[in-house]
């Protein structure tokens, strides 16, 4: 059975809505607010991801390709 690849950028905290606030890039053991992380993926530092405003926020998301193992979890 093939290993499922761990995500580049997991979520290490949600709110009560469980709307994602905090991240870990799983890579460089960094931590990141939900605005630092959609920083950089706007400036190009997480290429398999995406930012989108939901709910009047900018929003962090993988990049949809079928796979489990790059989603943020």
């Amino acid at each position: 059975m093939a290993k499922v690849k761990a995500p580049r950028v997991s979520v290490i905290l949600e709110s009560n809505t469980g709307r994602n606030k905090k991240f870990i890039d799983n890579k460089t053991g960094e931590k990141m607010t939900r605005a630092l992380f959609a920083k950089k993926i706007d400036g190009g530092e997480y290429p398999g991801y995406y930012t989108r405003i939901q709910h009047g926020l900018i929003t962090p998301a993988s990049k949809p390709d079928g796979s489990e193992g790059n989603n943020l979890g």
